[in-house]
């Protein structure tokens, strides 16, 4: 089983198309939102080098924004 991680925010479009095609797709994810939380902003920054979001993380691999490829090659799905 793949271990899926999306770091959001409230009002991130791309958050949510990718919760949507997760959703789509059947695939179980973790969801951070990082949204008035300075202890996980700060999380994110450390593992990720990045503020903005998306940030995914599959198995340890990391995606930077919502990238339907990615995601597809990194689950092992199409």
């Amino acid at each position: 089983m793949n271990n899926v991680v999306i770091y959001t925010t409230n009002t991130c479009h791309w958050c949510h198309m990718a919760k949507e095609y997760f959703k789509q797709k059947n695939i179980q994810y973790e969801e951070i939102n990082v949204t008035g939380n300075v202890e996980k902003q700060k999380e994110l920054v450390q593992k990720s080098g990045q503020f903005g979001v998306p940030v995914i993380f599959i198995n340890d691999k990391i995606i930077l924004g919502f990238d339907r490829d990615k995601i597809n090659q990194y689950l092992g799905i199409n």
